[in-house]
């Protein structure tokens, strides 16, 4: 019998949480828990999606309105530049800027800083010229895989000053090795507004991203809740079944698919997925679907988050998903997905699926 080995590339795992969340004060978000920790760990996140019955698209429209779009920059510049004083300074010490560079973590080089810490994803060829300190990155396996590297700096540590001999080396490497411009995705991560005085001076081209809206959409409402004598019995494999038929569903609905839509008839032969509990004595509901594409931060949809709780009627339900940029070349990536189910009394329900490099 032929042995195979295991594969280096690991499928996505999706994790699921039924929870309840409090009341929410726009002006004390709060910070620990979920689904605030969740909304925290998703970081260059590529697309935002909220789904919500079209009976209430005007009152979310109406707070939709007081929100700038958010803005981000593509610029090409070097490594080197990010170091410079006056950036280092002004976007990464004093501001929160987040940027990400052009490639992959598993191939090629790649640049990552958010929070002040810069990660440099480097194939070993890079990592030996570069004499920099770093680890070992990627799952391990004897097949398929190149030896790859992750040195990673917090540049708001005191030692990360011109002058200091750890910040000199990292410095001399991006002049001699790490010295090929490469194009960046940047935004602002703060709360309070960046100046981008420094960033015109590197001719970065500023994007918004406008959210497009897709309505009039008619489906059978499925139950969006889990029953109660799953909750009563703690029936963690039942729970997780139900969620998964819900988190399917609710998929299907963001990319638009016919199969959700009321009256689809395909043949079975090409499509057997059917909604959960959902028939043609069911009742026809219109839902409409608001999506950001860009750069975007957590914070910006911590922020945004918080607008939909406390904008949206307690009767209904909204479901928001985050998916974050693909850095892998297998096109893997993470996506957080929650769901307020409708008058459910702070109760929610979150997905969280986690891409493996």
């Amino acid at each position: 019998m032929l042995h195979q080995a295991p594969s280096i590339y690991q499928s996505p795992k999706c994790f699921v949480t039924y929870g309840t969340m409090g009341h929410v004060d726009p002006k004390q978000i709060p910070s620990k828990g979920k689904p605030w920790t969740a909304i925290s760990d998703l970081d260059f996140i590529h697309k935002v999606d909220l789904i919500i019955p079209q009976d209430i698209y005007e009152t979310v429209a109406q707070k939709m309105t007081e929100r700038e779009a958010p803005a981000y920059y593509r610029v090409v510049m070097t490594l080197g530049q990010v170091l410079e004083t006056k950036f280092l300074t002004q976007y990464i010490k004093l501001g929160n800027i987040m940027m990400l560079s052009e490639g992959k973590t598993t191939i090629g080089n790649l640049f990552t800083l958010r929070e002040g810490n810069l990660d440099l994803y480097l194939d070993r060829e890079t990592y030996e010229r570069a004499g920099l300190e770093g680890k070992p990155y990627g799952k391990k396996g004897d097949r398929g895989s190149k030896p790859r590297w992750k040195v990673s700096y917090n540049l708001r540590e005191e030692s990360m000053l011109h002058g200091r001999k750890g910040f000199d080396r990292l410095v001399y490497t991006c002049k001699n090795v790490l010295n090929q411009p490469v194009t960046w995705l940047a935004c602002n991560a703060s709360s309070s507004a960046m100046s981008v005085d420094l960033l015109q001076d590197l001719n970065a081209t500023e994007m918004t991203s406008s959210p497009t809206l897709s309505k009039d959409t008619g489906i059978y409402q499925i139950p969006l809740r889990i029953p109660s004598t799953i909750l009563a019995q703690g029936d963690r494999e039942a729970l997780e079944y139900s969620a998964t038929e819900m988190y399917e569903w609710l998929s299907l609905v963001r990319l638009e698919s016919p199969r959700v839509v009321a009256g689809d008839d395909i043949d079975p032969y090409l499509s057997r997925y059917a909604p959960p509990e959902a028939d043609s004595t069911a009742a026809q509901v219109q839902v409409c679907k608001l999506s950001w594409q860009g750069f975007l931060s957590s914070s910006w949809l911590r922020s945004l988050f918080v607008d939909i709780v406390t904008s949206c009627p307690s009767q209904s339900w909204f479901a928001l998903s985050g998916t974050t940029f693909s850095r892998n070349i297998l096109g893997g990536c993470n996506e957080l997905s929650f769901l307020r189910p409708p008058e459910s009394a702070g109760e929610f329900l979150m997905w969280e699926t986690k891409s493996q490099d």
